[in-house]
C-alpha cells in the first residue's frame, strides 16, 4: 500500500511537531465532502485531566523513506453530541459526550500475525463519560517526519463511540508485504494523537502505548485505518 510524506515543522518546548495532513469532512453518516489540507499543531500530553476535550487535529514523524504515491483520505465530521446537560466538547456537566484522548482512555498497540506486517490499536474509555473516537489515529514512531494517512476505504459510516470501559481500535499497516516500501526502520517508542471534532484539529491528550521491546518495524508503507467499533473491522482491510 501506498502512502504520502508529510514532512513536519520543527516544535519547541512540549509542543509536538505540527503537520499538514488532506482532509475531508462529512456529517458522520457517510456524506463527506472534499476539503482543502491544513497545519495542525498538537500540543498536549499525556497528562492532562480526564475528560478533557479541545478542538484541532495531530500527525507524525519517520525514517530517510520516500514514496511516490499518495493516499487520499476521506473523513468523518463528528457531531457535538450530548445525552445530558452541556455540549459534545467534553466541557459539559451530567453525560455530555467528550472526545476520546490520552486522558481518558488506555491504549495498546499489539502487533498481529494476520494480516502479514500489521499492528492492532485498542483504545479503552478508562473514564466516566461516553467519549468519542474521531476520524483516525495519527501514530508516531520515534521521531519520524512524516505522518502516515489514513486508508479510504475503512471509514466507518458513523462516529467510534465508546461508553465507559468499551474499546475502539484502528489497524496499522507497518510494511510492505511484497518489499516496495522505502526507508525500513526499527521504531521503540510510539505516540498516538487524537483528533477533534473538525479535521486537522487537536483532540487532547496524547497516548504513548508501550511497544515490544525488540521493537517495530515498519516502512514507507505505513498506513492506518479509521477508529473502528470492532477489531475485525480495524484488520480485514
Amino acid at each position: 500500500m501506498r502512502m504520502r510524506h508529510i514532512r513536519l515543522l520543527a516544535a519547541t518546548g512540549t509542543a509536538l511537531t505540527a503537520l499538514a495532513l488532506s482532509a475531508c469532512s462529512s456529517d458522520g453518516t457517510g456524506t463527506k465532502d472534499e476539503g482543502a489540507s491544513q497545519l495542525v499543531s498538537p500540543t498536549t500530553t499525556a497528562g492532562a485531566g480526564a475528560d478533557k476535550a479541545a478542538s484541532a487535529h495531530p500527525t507524525t514523524t519517520g525514517g530517510a523513506g520516500t514514496a511516490n504515491g499518495t493516499r487520499a483520505t476521506r473523513t468523518h465530521t463528528p457531531g457535538s453530541r450530548t445525552t445530558g446537560a452541556g455540549r459534545g466538547t467534553g466541557t459539559g456537566s451530567g453525560g455530555s459526550v467528550v472526545l476520546c484522548n490520552g486522558a481518558n482512555t488506555r491504549v495498546t498497540a499489539q502487533p498481529v500475525t494476520r494480516p502479514l506486517n500489521h499492528m492492532l490499536l485498542t483504545v479503552t474509555n478508562a473514564g466516566s463519560r461516553t467519549c468519542e473516537l474521531t476520524y483516525y489515529p495519527v501514530v508516531r514512531f520515534d521521531e519520524m517526519q512524516w505522518a502516515p494517512q489514513a486508508a479510504k476505504d475503512t471509514q466507518p459510516q458513523a462516529v467510534t463511540t465508546l461508553k465507559p470501559g468499551e474499546s475502539g481500535y484502528a489497524g496499522v499497516l507497518l510494511s510492505a508485504a511484497d518489499g516496495s516500501g522505502e526507508g525500513g526502520m526499527t521504531a521503540h517508542k510510539l505516540t498516538v494523537m487524537f483528533q477533534g471534532r473538525t479535521p486537522n484539529s487537536d483532540g487532547g491528550p496524547v497516548a504513548t502505548p508501550a511497544l515490544p521491546a525488540k521493537g517495530i518495524y515498519y516502512d514507507s508503507s505505513l498506513t492506518v485505518t479509521y477508529w473502528q467499533q470492532n477489531a475485525d473491522d480495524a484488520l480485514n482491510w
